[in-house]
Order: structure tokens, then C-alpha cells, then sequence
């Protein structure tokens, strides 16, 4: 149960003063349904309402605060004119404009003989100083000095922001006192302030520098959401490193009979990763380990080779992509290694229905599909195992943590091994896998070519077109991607179709299509004929971002390719460059770039490196947009950028690793502060870990 003294902060924003359904749609848009989201909506900018000169001294185009004498109402002669108040101090006069205005609301605002402060950006218009729609008009009694230096919040269309900050001032007034989670050494050490301090101060700043990432507020309130992240993890990884798992002894028979069919040396980095692998598999305690491998490194051979240990003891494997494209390349991978070496391997997905579905549970059922790979199906709750003892999860970020833990109590402490193929940077590592042990893969299979990266301007999409006839002559394949429009499947579809009809006409016969919006057997049937060499021109969106193996393709053509992030160009280049032939990667672009889209290209043309890419990701786009909407199962980072809090980062993970090793369960007055810190940041499912023991 989340403690009561945060009952306020969770309260939905309607129960603010003065927001209704209406504005409540909006802030939910903006910040998010709660009061505590508001707390989170921080601002990134900030009007400077200080500057109190005399009429004669106020500067155009500056934003002044003046004591000013209201004199006349000089309403318009006809109703396209403004309506004008004439207001004076002992210096000179301006006139405050008003268009659409209300006349009997202008009076009652400012009654002529009252004295008023007024605050905005002053203008000249004929000679004469005037404000239009000045942002604050208030009697001097009612001025208060936190008006002069405002807050400027993100916004969305329709939502005010006088009315956003006003809803924002009393979730803060809502917010509570908290007990104290964080040492007094390591507060006073680096003066920061209390939780409430720190969130108030954090809305009123008074100078760009309160702004900043490195201010003390903020640094107290990025601190506060890394140790619930860390502690979350922390606590998860303690619960599953508790519980015994079965050892099973490596290196055995079939391993390396599965290791003597490989086409290939293995390299030094798969190496280590299988002596990993087996000194996890052999300890006695689950594997929970990450497995990160940039593009065509291989990690489908090493987690087959991984589950051969476990199989031969008599258990099972399963392996989880998040789309069908991407399990039935796996299936492709294992099954001409498993069928070597007799171990029988099944494939569920959506698409298997009826008989046949049954049919194949029954051998998920009974023990004969020794390696099972699948989707989203594998953990429904018909998916029954004889005896799963190795769950593989493949592009963990597209499943969530939850979803993980759901395969893995398909059996008995089930060892688990998550793959990517995404290089994460190591700050990110830490926020996003921090309950996983790690390996990575940094070499290229013996063998494979560089691929030769080249930038060239849309203006020149004719000489492209025309090369292929000379790639396609010479035996190559090509992907072309079409450009990333928005996230819409329907608009990006329509704009592959578009390109489609183009090439089609120029090399008919030859050209496929594959678009997210294509039935799963449509797509399995025009990528088996690129595979099988049927057609030589896939047009494509970023359906074959990962998975898709057809070592003949050499070209990569990436239409507007500034429009898409570093990661997914890497990934869409790693499509070609799997075979022993020379591949190349066009990258077309709409002239002219922005610095960050020359940068995020220049990258590319750079280097091939997926990890050195990631870096550079990190830094160009920032972590929130690294690890993007697709990062499911990870709660977004509201006050933490890890650009600039990557060793906050650091000694959150080394904090909650101290506390759990004095105060295991959060019993002392410490740890039930700690807990509240977790309900704070929505990490609530730790705490489930530690009562369920």
C-alpha cells in the first residue's frame, strides 16, 4: 500500500484549485494525470521580471516591471482599432493595448485614478511607448516579489501559462515534508537541500544558473530518482541472486559437437562470453546476465551454444524475439546448428493457430522441443514447459522487465540471458539493466567486409537509381529504406508504396515491398524471395531494422536519412555487410542539415563501431530520447540527464548497494524512508520483491 502522507501527490490534478476536465486533458498531455507529474514538469527557461525603471528609463523590446497611475480608458473609434488605457508615472506616459477587448473587465482591472503594477515587454508605436497585453496587471497591495522572476514550463496548445504555473504552485504547496532517505554526511557534503527544499527552489529560480542540470536542487532531485531506480534493481537482483538455481556443468558433449559444425572460428569476445555463460550455468545460482552485441556479432550462435549445456542435461531453452521477422531469423540460426546435433527445436508465434498450435504445445508440454522460440506467445498462459531451465530474451527493451520475469517463471528458477543489438552506452547500461551482470561482443565474425559508408544529397537520387542497374548486375542485392515520416505505420507505408511504384517501373519483375502494415505471411513471403534471390530490390520501412539476415545484399539505400536517430541508422546499415563481399551503405539526405543531423552522418561515415555510435547517440540526442519510447519496461527519467548526471549515476548504484547489504528488507527508519522514495518514483514493484521474500 502506497504510504498515506503521499496520497496527496497522487491524487489526480483535479483536485488542484481551478483545473477542470478540460485543463486536466491538457496537463495530462503535457506532464501527466497526477499531482506529482506536475511536481516533475520542470521548467526550462525562465522571464526576468526585475528590471523596475521609470517610464523614461524603460528600454523596447525589454520586459519591465513599472508603478504606473491609470489615467484614461481611450476606447476604439471603430472595432478593428485596439482599446487603449493611458497610464503615466512622474517620468512620462505609455498606453497598455488591448485588441478583442471587454470593456467593463478593462475597468474593473484598471479604474481610472487606481494605482497598478504592470509587467511586460514594452514597444514603441508612433513615437510613444506602449505595452500590448501586458502579462501582469495587479494592485500594488496583491504584487508579489515571485512574480518578477517567472518560470517558463513546456506547454501544449490550448494550455496557458499563467494556468499551467498556477496548477503547478499548488501541486508544489500539496507537496508534503518527507523523512529523510539520503546520510546527513552525504547531504552536507555536497549542500543540498531537503526533498521539499529542492523541489520548490527547482520551480522558483532566480537566475539561468538555478537552471542548470549541475544546480544544487536539481542535483538533490536527479540524486533522489537514480537511488529509486538503483534500489528498485538492486532490490530485484538480490531476490533472484537468493534463490538456487541448477548447476549445470559446462563445456560438455554437445556443445562442442554443435561448436565443430560452425562454418567459422568463433572470436575471442564469443569466447569469454560462453566462459561467462558457463560459470554462471555451473555456480548453483541463476544467470541473469546481458548479453550486448553490436550488428552481426553473432549472439544467436553464442546463446544456441549457451543452451546446448542445459539440453544436454535434459532440460529446455527458450528463446523470446519481439517480432515474428526477428524469431523466425533465429529459428533460421539455431535450426541448422540444432539439426547437426539432433536436438529438436519448435516455433510458436501468433500466427500458429488451431491443430497445429496444439500440436506444438504438446511438445513444449512433453520435453521433445528442446529449444522453443517464439514471440509475445511464449509466455501465455497456455505455454506450459516440461522443464524450461534457460530463458534467452532477444531486444530486451522491447519487452519490458515484467515481461522477462513472466518467461522465467515458466520454470524452476529459470536462468536468464537478455541479448541486444543495440549498443547501450555504459551509463545507460547501469539505469537500464543495472539487476543484469554483463557481456559484450565487440568483434565482427572472421570474414566479414567493412562496409563502405557514403552521404549524398537527395538532388542526386537519379545517379543512385542508376548505379543499381550496375550492382544488380554484378550479382548484389539492395535494400531500399524508405524515410521515416512519423510514427505512423500508415504514413511511412505510404511513403515506401510511393517509392516501390518508382523502382518497380524502372526494374520490373525484380523489386519487393515490406511495410509494417502487411499481414505476417505477406511479409515471411516477399522476404524469402530476396533471401532466395527471386527479387534483388526490397523497398522497406524500418520493419528490417533488426534480425534480417540475406548475406548477398550488399546495398543499403537510406532515403532521407536524416531523419532518423544514430542507433537505427547503425542498424539498418548492419543489414548488409554479412556476407565475404565488399557492401556499401548509401545515405541520402534533403540539403541542408541541421549541426545535429551533419553530426549524427558524419558519425556514420566515421566509424562502424556500434558502441563508439552509442556514445556519440548519447551525446547528440541525450538519454531520455536513447532510450526512447520503445524502452517499455523502463520508467522515464523525469529529472535525471544522464549527459550530465553520469556520476550521480554511479554513487546511486554504490548507495543502494550499501543500504540493502546493513538493511536488506528497509526495516530501520532509513529504509522505510527508502520505501517511500520508491512509491515517490513509481518503483512500487520492488517492494512486492521484498515482502514475497
Amino acid at each position: 500500500m502506497r504510504p498515506e502522507i503521499l496520497y496527496p501527490l497522487f491524487a489526480p490534478v483535479t483536485a488542484l484549485p481551478g483545473v477542470g476536465a478540460r485543463v486536466a486533458k491538457l496537463i495530462e498531455k503535457v506532464a501527466g494525470p497526477l499531482v506529482v507529474d506536475l511536481c516533475w514538469h520542470i521548467p526550462t527557461g525562465l522571464i526576468d521580471r526585475r528590471f523596475r525603471p521609470k517610464v523614461s528609463e524603460a528600454e523596447p523590446g525589454r520586459i519591465a516591471t513599472l508603478t504606473l497611475q491609470v489615467e484614461a480608458h481611450l476606447p476604439p473609434s471603430a472595432r478593428r482599432f485596439p482599446y487603449r488605457v493611458r497610464c503615466a508615472d512622474e517620468t512620462g506616459f505609455l498606453h497598455l493595448v488591448f485588441f478583442h477587448a471587454r470593456p467593463d473587465y478593462l475597468m474593473k482591472l484598471l479604474p481610472p485614478g487606481s494605482t497598478r503594477i504592470v509587467s511586460g515587454t514594452l514597444e514603441t508605436f508612433h513615437g510613444e511607448r506602449q505595452i500590448t497585453h501586458p502579462d501582469h496587471v495587479v494592485p500594488p497591495e496583491e504584487f508579489d516579489e515571485r512574480m518578477t522572476v517567472e518560470p517558463v514550463y513546456p506547454l501544449t496548445a490550448g494550455l496557458s501559462p499563467k494556468v499551467l504555473r498556477r496548477a503547478i504552485m499548488a501541486a508544489i504547496d500539496r507537496a508534503p515534508e518527507l523523512p529523510e532517505w539520503i546520510d546527513g554526511s552525504i547531504r552536507s557534503g555536497r549542500r543540498w537541500p531537503s526533498w521539499r527544499e529542492a523541489l520548490s527552489r527547482v520551480h522558483a529560480p532566480n537566475s539561468s544558473d538555478d537552471l542548470l542540470p549541475e544546480s544544487s536542487a536539481r542535483m538533490r532531485l536527479a540524486f533522489d530518482e537514480l537511488v529509486a531506480s538503483q534500489l528498485a534493481l538492486a532490490i530485484i537482483r538480490a531476490r533472484q541472486r537468493r534463490q538456487a538455481a541448477r548447476a549445470f556443468p559446462s563445456g560438455g558433449r554437445l556443445r562442442q559437437a554443435a561448436e565443430a559444425v560452425l562454418p567459422f572460428q568463433l572470436t575471442r569476445s564469443q569466447r569469454q562470453a560462453l566462459a561467462e555463460f558457463a560459470g554462471d550455468l555451473a555456480s548453483g545460482k541463476r544467470m541473469l546476465r546481458l548479453l550486448q552485441g553490436d550488428v552481426g556479432s553473432g549472439k544467436t550462435v553464442v546463446a544456441f551454444l549457451a543452451m546446448a549445456d542445459v539440453i544436454e542435461a535434459g532440460a529446455q531453452a527458450a528463446l523470446m524475439a519481439p517480432t515474428e521477422i526477428l524469431a523466425r531469423q533465429h529459428l533460421f540460426t539455431i535450426e541448422r546448428l540444432a539439426s547437426a546435433v539432433g536436438i529438436e527445436v519448435a516455433l510458436l508465434t501468433g500466427r500458429e493457430k488451431g491443430k497445429s498450435r496444439r500440436e506444438i504445445l504438446a511438445r513444449i508440454a512433453d520435453g521433445s522441443a528442446r529449444v522453443v522460440v517464439g514471440t509475445h506467445a511464449l509466455f501465455q498462459d497456455e505455454v506450459v514447459f516440461h522443464d524450461l531451465a534457460l530463458a534467452v530474451v532477444d531486444e530486451q527493451h522491447r519487452f519490458g522487465v515484467d515481461q522477462r520475469v513472466r518467461l522465467a517463471e515458466k520454470g524452476q528458477r529459470t536462468h536468464v540471458l537478455v541479448m541486444t543489438a543495440t549498443p547501450i552506452p555504459r551509463t545507460l547500461t547501469l539505469t537500464a539493466y543495472g539487476d543484469l551482470d554483463h557481456s559484450a561482443l565487440r568483434e565482427k565474425p572472421a570474414g566479414r567486409q567493412p562496409i563502405d559508408t557514403r552521404t549524398i544529397p537527395l538532388s542526386r537520387i537519379e545517379e543512385v537509381v542508376a548505379s543499381l542497374s550496375r550492382a544488380l548486375e554484378s550479382g548484389a542485392r539492395v535494400y531500399w529504406v524508405c524515410p521515416l515520416v512519423e510514427e505512423s505505420e500508415q504514413v511511412d507505408a505510404a511513403a515506401a508504396e510511393a517509392r516501390y511504384r518508382d523502382l518497380a517501373a524502372r526494374f520490373p519483375g525484380r523489386v519487393g515491398l515490406v511495410h509494417g502494415r502487411l499481414k505476417a505471411a505477406e511479409k515471411d513471403a516477399v522476404m524469402a524471395a530476396f533471401a532466395a534471390g527471386e527479387i534483388e530490390i526490397l523497398v522497406s520501412t524500418t520493419v528490417i531494422e533488426v534480425g534480417v539476415d540475406v548475406p548477398e545484399a550488399t546495398v543499403m539505400v537510406i532515403e532521407h536519412a536524416e531523419r532518423f536517430g544514430l542507433a537505427q541508422l547503425h542498424q539498418l546499415r548492419g543489414r548488409v555487410g554479412r556476407g565475404a563481399w565488399r557492401s556499401t551503405c548509401l545515405l541520402l539526405y534533403a540539403a541542408p542539415l541541421n549541426d545535429t543531423a551533419r553530426a549524427r552522418l558524419d558519425t556514420m561515415r566515421r566509424t562502424d563501431d556500434g558502441f563508439t555510435i552509442a556514445e556519440e547517440d548519447l551525446r547528440l540526442r541525450g538519454a531520455g530520447e536513447v532510450l526512447g519510447t520503445r524502452q517499455s519496461g523502463l520508467p522515464a527519467m523525469r529529472l535525471a540527464d544522464l549527459t550530465h548526471h553520469a556520476d550521480l549515476l554511479a554513487d546511486a548504484q554504490q548507495f543502494a548497494k550499501l543500504v540493502l547489504e546493513r538493511d536488506p528488507d528497509l526495516t530501520s527508519p532509513q529504509g522505510e524512508a527508502l520505501k517511500t522514495l520508491l512509491y515517490l518514483f513509481g518503483r512500487d514493484a520492488a517492494i512486492r520483491y521484498i515482502r514475497s521474500g
